[in-house]
């Protein structure tokens, strides 16, 4: 077989074409690894948190974000699409007026927002948004 210029950039095409398709699940799976590591492989309830963050975002770069979890000790923020899914940890004390917070973040992609809230009690609660970006934060 012959290697022209053309085949070698099929070839090349090609490979890269494949390595992305190949990274997209690796994103979500480091979502799962990091959470079943928070947790300890606890199961997680839906409900108790509220998380709000908007359906569309123009810029990646700042999406604010608010959470908001009476009762937890401490809140995760995960981004399931960004290259490190941890975002933001907030924690909690006795003296605490609130367990909520706010912050912007930064998204690669679309993707979705996870809130993991631990609660007094040792319990996992979670809440989940999609959020549509139409320009990327990391560098897309």
């Amino acid at each position: 077989m012959e290697l022209t210029r053309r085949k070698i950039l099929a070839i090349g095409s090609g490979t890269l074409a494949l390595a992305s398709l190949s990274g997209l699940p690796a994103f979500a799976s480091l979502t799962d690894e990091a959470i079943a590591t928070l947790t300890g492989g606890a199961e997680i309830g839906d409900g108790g948190v509220t998380l709000t963050a908007p359906e569309i975002a123009e810029n990646g770069n700042t999406v604010p974000i608010e959470v908001d979890a009476p009762g937890a000790v401490a809140i995760t923020i995960y981004a399931d699409g960004n290259p490190v899914p941890n975002v933001a940890t907030f924690n909690f004390g006795p003296l605490s007026a609130s367990q909520s917070a706010s912050t912007r973040i930064r998204l690669a992609k679309t993707q979705n927002v996870v809130a993991i809230a631990q609660m007094q009690d040792g319990s996992f609660q979670m809440a989940k948004a999609n959020v549509k970006v139409t320009i990327g934060g990391c560098g897309g």
